[in-house]
């Protein structure tokens, strides 16, 4: 392959460098189509807003709220290391919470982290509130209190695991809570593990859980942090990291329709950043947008009409 390059003071810069360079320069959010309802992407190096859509709409987050679990665990003290009761639900879960482990066993904290980022379990997310200092209440309340330290206005947590669909947020203040996890090495190196064994004991046995987002497993993707979720009410949702262009670019996606529909506006972003144009968006997936787009703007007329 020929290189062609152009004389720019005195350095020899690629032509294919420049015309990167010239995407990443102007970037027109007109040809960005994205099938979330809500959306923000940004530059978390620099704070740079590249896109964002309905991100200032408060909306049910589901188990995104498991990053804001990881961050007040890590930034409590509690020892990552120390082996922790698994109890039972003290409480009933808001849905259907399935978790393949055993109440009674024992499992490091550290271990129960990982899970609850990588694979979303639900109980692991509980019991690491159950076990923090003061139950689970001084823990809800532990997550209200650092929202409100990062400057998430619009944010309200009422459980760890993300299943009450009173968790709410938008993708504005979710892109504070991902800055502030983009921070915590250990945030970012549990929350992308492809595979992990967790070995409990009281009684021995092992469990082997898979990281819920596929793209960590692709080679041409370089994720740096993850985490998924969906409740019917919450339409499936991603917190990413990842890096494109040789920068760190964060994406918060709320309310898409069809488990692959995520994935599929990180690559349209992924697309649009590298080639200023992003593609197009499904059908089915399309109409939820519109339907779901439709419904804010004719609640956002009424309210100015009242």
């Amino acid at each position: 392959m020929i290189m062609r390059y152009r004389i720019l003071g005195f350095c020899l810069v690629p032509l294919l460098l420049l015309a990167s360079l010239s995407h990443a320069r102007d970037l027109d959010p007109a040809n960005l189509q994205l099938a979330s309802v809500h959306a923000l992407v940004m530059d978390l190096e620099t704070g740079e807003l590249l896109h964002n859509k309905h991100d200032d709409v408060p909306a049910p987050i589901a188990s995104l709220t498991k990053i804001m679990t990881a961050l007040v665990v890590l930034e409590s003290g509690l020892p990552m290391n120390e082996y922790v009761t698994i109890v039972e639900r003290d409480r009933p879960a808001p849905v259907n919470a399935f978790s393949r482990i055993r109440p009674g066993s024992e499992a490091r904290r550290q271990d129960l982290v990982r899970i609850t980022l990588m694979a979303s379990e639900n109980l692991a997310a509980h019991v690491l509130a159950r076990q923090f200092p003061g139950g689970f209440d001084a823990f809800v309340q532990a997550m209200n209190d650092k929202a409100a330290e990062l400057g998430m206005q619009n944010t309200t947590f009422v459980d760890p695991s993300g299943l009450s669909s009173n968790n709410v947020s938008t993708a504005a203040d979710l892109a504070l809570l991902l800055q502030a996890a983009w921070k915590h090495e250990l945030i970012r190196d549990l929350s992308t593990t492809r595979y992990h064994t967790v070995h409990f004991r009281s009684p021995r046995y092992q469990k082997r859980y898979g990281n819920t987002n596929v793209l960590v497993h692709r080679g041409r993707w370089d994720v740096g942090l993850t985490k998924t979720g969906y409740l019917n009410d919450a339409g499936r949702c991603l917190m990413m990291a990842t890096h494109i262009d040789d920068r760190p670019v964060g994406m918060v996606l709320l309310n898409s329709f069809g488990k692959r529909t995520p994935l599929g506006d990180a690559g349209r972003i992924r697309r649009w950043i590298e080639t200023g144009h992003g593609g197009s968006v499904a059908g089915a997936a399309l109409r939820h947008e519109q339907e779901h787009t439709a419904r804010l703007q004719s609640a956002s007329q009424q309210a100015a009409a009242d």
